[in-house]
């Protein structure tokens, strides 16, 4: 398997940065045909992102080092190296969060109508980034035979490219990234419904991921682990009891109350 997808000589050009970055500008354009659907001002929207992708990736990549210290404070320099592999979505998700709560409160925009348009594009620009563990032979599961793997249909150069070191892994990678992008299809096309309110797609969004990641938590061998359990799963608890909390208060509320669908609230946004 060739991580590379360009060699310029002096310029690499890695899979793994291609589909991060294809995965950010995916989201991007979903989080912008949202955002203009509810006539944000462009301005506010723009400087949001702006700075949202780069601290999260910051974020993304210091939440792995944090679970990997031992070995990076031996080997500093391989900590920028982020084309390598090595970022952790869970703490892009929350560098990410924290920004955009800052950035919102400053300009007096409320952050749960924010987090519904954002978390929409972010499901797909999951499901697509998870290709760049694929070419980097990461994020697999256990070990398994090439007749399981043909018999779920699995394209045949998953198949290959899963045949590491001598043996066949379970390409969770793939699974994540269907899962995500069937999520992403449901919540694209439900959050359009009449009586969709905000923090819906927020709460749908904190519930699926956190069932798909637990799950392939189960399978993947590379987990970061807290003493004995992963990480991830223990992130995953936390984001399907949070977002199941949202989606219940929100239910309880009027149905004609606070509307996802209502633009009113965001059209007055100055910067």
């Amino acid at each position: 398997m060739n991580s590379t997808m360009l060699d310029l000589g002096i310029i690499q050009i890695q899979w793994y940065s291609f589909f991060i970055f294809l995965g950010i500008f995916l989201a991007g354009l979903v989080v912008l045909s949202e955002a203009r659907r509810f006539r944000v001002n462009e301005d506010f929207l723009i400087n949001l992102i702006f700075y949202l992708i780069p601290i999260s990736l910051i974020g993304a990549r210091l939440y792995y080092v944090a679970f990997n210290f031992e070995y990076y404070s031996n080997n500093m320099i391989e900590i920028v190296q982020v084309w390598r592999g090595g970022l952790a979505i869970h703490g892009g998700i929350i560098f990410g969060l924290l920004w955009i709560i800052y950035y919102c409160k400053r300009y007096k925009v409320q952050v749960i109508r924010m987090l519904d348009i954002i978390v929409v594009g972010l499901l797909l620009g999951q499901a697509i980034g998870r290709w760049g563990n694929f070419f980097n032979q990461e994020a697999y599961g256990s070990v398994t035979t090439e007749a399981q793997l043909q018999s779920y249909l699995i394209p045949e150069f998953v198949i290959e490219g899963m045949f590491i070191n001598g043996a066949y892994y379970h390409p969770t990678f793939l699974y994540e990234s269907l899962l995500l992008l069937l999520g992403f299809l449901i919540i694209f096309f439900v959050r359009r419904l009449e009586m969709f309110k905000k923090g819906y797609a927020l709460g749908f969004y904190l519930v699926w991921y956190g069932i798909v990641r637990f799950l392939i938590e189960i399978l993947r061998t590379d987990s970061l682990m807290l003493g004995e359990f992963k990480a991830a799963q223990i992130v995953s608890v936390i984001m399907f009891i949070i977002g199941g909390l949202i989606i219940f208060k929100r239910k309880k509320e009027s149905a004609f109350d606070n509307l996802y669908n209502d633009w009113r609230d965001m059209s007055e946004i100055s910067i």
